[in-house]
């Protein structure tokens, strides 16, 4: 379901490579949480969030034939100097 996601939201944003993906695996399903730059968020979004529920219509396709429900999470990327210490910036150990 990470690599579906992945794919059609690169394929969206202006920069690729600030896209982050991750994928967790849960008791009721898989969620799946993108984030994107915050220039980049309306291309992903859509008008009236018709493009991101179509991400989550074909994400939830994806995981019909291993029997998961997947939910997907669009988030504001955060850059790692505007997160307060300990809040998971690159290299960040939970800093004091």
């Amino acid at each position: 379901m990470k690599e579906v996601v992945e794919t059609i939201v690169r394929a969206l944003v202006n920069d690729p490579e600030k896209v982050s993906v991750t994928q967790a695996e849960e008791e009721r399903g898989v969620i799946v949480e993108v984030r994107v730059p915050e220039e980049d968020l309306g291309r992903v979004i859509g008008k009236h969030g018709k493009v991101a529920n179509s991400i989550r219509v074909l994400a939830k396709a994806a995981g019909l034939p291993k029997g998961k429900r997947v939910w997907v999470d669009i988030n504001k990327l955060e850059s790692a100097s505007s997160l307060p210490p300990g809040e998971g910036g690159p290299g960040d150990e939970g800093g004091e």
